[in-house]
C-alpha cells in the first residue's frame, strides 16, 4: 500500500486520459524530470474537481500515487495565518498600520531593526526589512536539523542576529514576518496560533484533510505521497517525509491535501473568510521582484498573471520534500500542484529556474487550456 493510512481505493478517480494536456506535461515531469510523484487538483469553471496523479508515493515501494495525497503546504501556511490576523483586524483586536511594538514590546530589536518603526501590515506584505531566520537556520542544511525542535523565539532570535534594512523601503522575503505575525495572533487572543488557525479556518469551512501537527510530531496523518530532499543538488535523495517543521511554525507548518487548498484559495477569494475591507487589504498588492515572472505580493498571497487573461491568486510553498504552486482565479478556477522533491534540489542552481518555471507553466496550462 502507499505510504500512511491509504485505503486500497487511494488511488481511484485520477485522470485516465493520457492526451490530456496536465497529464501529458506530469506525466514528462515523471519521466524526463525525474521527479518522484507529481500530483494535482484542478478545479474547473463548473465547479468540478479533476484530479491527476503522475510517478510514485514511495521510492521503495513503488507504491502509486493517492488521488489528492496529503503533502506539506510549507509557505501555503503564511496564507492562513494573514488571514487570521486580517480576521482580528475586522474584529478590531489589530491595527494593521499600528507598529509591531504595539502586541510585542521591546522584543523586535537588533542592527538596523527596531519594532517601533515597522508595521503589522509590513510584517505581512514582507516590506519589514527584517532578515531571515532560515539564512541562519539552513546553513548547513536540512538532513542535520530534520528531527530537531525549535521554538518560536529561537527562530526570532536568529533573524534578529543578522542585520536589517529600514522597513518600508523594499520587498524582501522573509520567514522573520510570519513568525511575529503569529506571536501577535497569540499575544491578541490569549490562545496558541494553531488552535485559531484550526477554529477560524479550518474548521469553519470544513478543510476535512487539514491540520497543523502536534508539538513534536514529525510523520504526515492519513494518506499521503512521501517527500525527498538532498542538502546536496542532484545527490541521491533521501526520504525526509518525517520532519520536525517546528522551524516553519506560522511560516510553514499546515500539512493537507490539494483539493483542500484549493477550498481555502476560493473560500478566502470569495469573501467566506474576510469581510470586504480586510479582503481589499489582502489583495493590495506590491511588485515581488525575486519570486517569479510578473509576481505581485499581497498580504499573505501572490497573484500571477495567466496567459489566457486575468491571474492566478494563491501563494506557493517550498519545505523539504514538498513544492506546491498554484491558486484560484476570480471566476472560481482553481489548481494546486504538488511535487515530492524541492525542484532546486534535484537539479541544482544551473537547472532550477527552467524546473520552477515549469511548474508555473502546468499551473498556467491547468487554468487556461
Amino acid at each position: 500500500t502507499a505510504p500512511g493510512e491509504c485505503s486500497d481505493g487511494a488511488t481511484n478517480g485520477a485522470n485516465t486520459d493520457p492526451d490530456d494536456p496536465v497529464q501529458q506535461v506530469m506525466d514528462s515531469m515523471v519521466s524526463d524530470r525525474k521527479y518522484p510523484a507529481v500530483l494535482a487538483a484542478v478545479v474547473d469553471p463548473d465547479g468540478n474537481t479533476h484530479h491527476y496523479a503522475a510517478g510514485v508515493a514511495d521510492l521503495e515501494t513503488q507504491a502509486k500515487v493517492p488521488v489528492d495525497g496529503l503533502v506539506r503546504f510549507g509557505s501555503n501556511s503564511k496564507t492562513f495565518t494573514a488571514v487570521v490576523v486580517l480576521q482580528l483586524v475586522g474584529e478590531g483586536k489589530v491595527d494593521l498600520d499600528a507598529p509591531v511594538e504595539t502586541y510585542l514590546p521591546d522584543l523586535v530589536r537588533g542592527e538596523g531593526i527596531d519594532g517601533r518603526e515597522i508595521t503589522v501590515r509590513q510584517l505581512l506584505q514582507h516590506t519589514s526589512g527584517l532578515p531571515d531566520y532560515d539564512d541562519v537556520l539552513l546553513a548547513e542544511g536540512v538532513l542535520k536539523i530534520q528531527h530537531t525542535y525549535f521554538d518560536t523565539y529561537t527562530l526570532l532570535d536568529m533573524g534578529l542576529s543578522q542585520p536589517g534594512k529600514a522597513p518600508g523601503t523594499e520587498w524582501a522575503y522573509s520567514n522573520t514576518n510570519y513568525v511575529l505575525a503569529g506571536l501577535i495572533v497569540e499575544k491578541v487572543t490569549g490562545r496558541p496560533l494553531n488552535e485559531e488557525i484550526t477554529r477560524r479556518i479550518i474548521d469553519r469551512i470544513g478543510l476535512r484533510d487539514t491540520y497543523l501537527p502536534d508539538v513534536g510530531e514529525q510523520d504526515i496523518r492519513g494518506c499521503h505521497v512521501k517527500g525527498y530532499h538532498t542538502d546536496v543538488p542532484r545527490e541521491p535523495l533521501q526520504d525526509v517525509t518525517e520532519l520536525d517543521t517546528s522551524w516553519g511554525w506560522a511560516a510553514g507548518q499546515v500539512i493537507g491535501t490539494p483539493s483542500d487548498l484549493n477550498r481555502f484559495f476560493g473560500a478566502l477569494f470569495g469573501g467566506e473568510l474576510l469581510e470586504p475591507a480586510e479582503l481589499e487589504a489582502l489583495r493590495t498588492t506590491v511588485d515581488a521582484p525575486g519570486m517569479w515572472p510578473g509576481a505581485q505580493y499581497g498580504l499573505g498571497v501572490v497573484s500571477t498573471p495567466l496567459s489566457c487573461g486575468g491571474a492566478v491568486w494563491g501563494h506557493g510553498g517550498d519545505i523539504p520534500g514538498y513544492h506546491t504552486r498554484g491558486g484560484v482565479t476570480d471566476d472560481g478556477r482553481a489548481v494546486t500542484v504538488a511535487v515530492t522533491v524541492l525542484p532546486y534540489f534535484l537539479y541544482g542552481e544551473e537547472g532550477a529556474e527552467e524546473a520552477y518555471l515549469e511548474i508555473l507553466d502546468l499551473v498556467d496550462t491547468a487554468l487556461c487550456e
